[in-house]
């Protein structure tokens, strides 16, 4: 392509060899593919490409482009135990693909095994399942594809919340058990509007929830390290805290839409949520450890909040007998609001379009790298806050 545009004069030798050049792999690479078993639904609708079934389309996308003497794919949902199919494959794994909603967590123990490894990749958005300190020492390359999921998440997070406001949840159940008592739900049901909300980060996630709850006529508060442009909170009105106790203080729901890194993690304490405003809500679609687990289960049962929702757990999946599954008003589902059918066909391509640069020696986005060269790059993760991964049974 580059000689091609040189050929026709529209860039000069001596430009092109400015062109950073990558080295490209050579040989047959091991990609290790870690995604959630389909099942039924997996079998039947090809657009679901976030399970072992349908791979990310990687099978069809190897066969297109003639790459089956270069990529050696290994798709398994087999992730614990030391004979588990990933413990296995690590060794001779150059890349290992995984995603938030079924994470194959990369600690520092598996990033010493991986002895070949040299791209990590997160089909869909939050890195936090690696040891972004190890992957920075050993020079592997950590990216995701950021910007996948902010629709789908951001739409998930204004449905929770009314979700609880409205107490949906237990009307739903009436219906299904027969029943027919309004006074009962309209007991614990509010109107969205007029409620102080606010979002604990306003980046590419949070800034979507603020607009799509302005059309509701809330009143709408931030806390982020990045402040927003002049213009946005403008447009927006919305209210800037330095601190996220600040903002805690003076919202009916909180939303978190942060990274999980150190100094996020077990934010939500018991300290943190006793600041809240008594009887109000919170709404987690970030990452479970950024909630202490036992904390928000006593919040909820001696009715300091009125009610909780979220997807994201810690480990994922949850245990089946995970406190939170059983507490007292809450809206929690598995971990899904990154990972709609939109939202699978936009990381399954982004997926491709970085193994494409890999194998061919071209730059990534600076948009989806969070380790590159030996360093953290992303704002999402300073130097000071990379994460060192959690271990798949904690």
């Amino acid at each position: 392509m580059l000689s091609s545009i040189v050929k026709k004069g529209l860039l000069s030798n001596n430009l092109l060899a400015r062109i950073p050049r990558y080295a490209s792999t050579s040989g047959q690479q091991t990609v290790l593919v870690v995604l959630y078993e389909g099942g039924e639904a997996g079998k039947r609708n090809k657009n679901i490409l976030g399970c072992v079934e349908n791979a990310l389309g990687l099978p069809k996308w190897i066969k297109e482009n003639n790459l089956e003497n270069r990529l050696k794919l290994v798709v398994t949902s087999d992730k614990q135990g030391e004979n588990s199919v990933v413990e296995k494959t690590l060794p001779e794994a150059s890349v290992v693909i995984s995603q938030p909603f079924w994470p194959c967590y990369l600690d520092k123990t598996r990033i010493d095994k991986a002895k070949n490894l040299k791209l990590a990749i997160t089909a869909g958005v939050g890195s936090d399942h690696v040891n972004l300190e190890a992957a920075c020492k050993r020079g592997i390359t950590v990216a995701e594809i950021s910007g996948s999921n902010v629709v789908s998440v951001a739409e998930h997070v204004v449905m929770q919340m009314l979700a609880l406001v409205r107490n949906f949840i237990p009307a739903y159940k009436q219906v299904i058990n027969g029943e027919w008592d309004i006074a009962q739900i309209a007991d614990k049901a509010y109107d969205l509007e007029n409620k102080h909300i606010g979002t604990v980060a306003a980046g590419r996630i949070g800034l979507r929830v603020l607009q799509r709850l302005k059309p509701f006529n809330v009143h709408l508060h931030y806390y982020d390290k990045f402040r927003l442009d002049k213009s946005i909170e403008k447009d927006l009105n919305v209210k800037y805290h330095p601190n996220v106790e600040s903002l805690v203080k003076e919202c009916d729901i909180v939303t978190i839409n942060c990274p999980l890194h150190p100094e996020t993690e077990h934010m939500f304490n018991k300290k943190m949520i006793s600041l809240m405003k008594k009887g109000s809500y919170l709404v987690n679609t970030a990452r479970g450890k950024i909630i202490d687990r036992d904390a928000l289960v006593d919040a909820i049962k001696s009715n300091h909040l009125e009610g909780y929702a979220g997807d994201v757990w810690y480990p994922q999946p949850a245990s089946k007998d995970h406190p939170w599954r059983s507490m007292p008003r809450h809206a929690m589902t598995p971990h899904y609001s990154g990972t709609t059918l939109d939202a699978q066909a936009r990381y399954a391509a982004g997926v491709k379009e970085i193994l494409e640069n890999w194998l061919n020696g071209r730059p990534q986005r600076d948009e989806y790298l969070i380790v590159d060269k030996g360093r953290v790059v992303s704002n999402a993760y300073t130097e000071g806050d990379a994460t060192k991964g959690h271990s798949e049974n904690k």
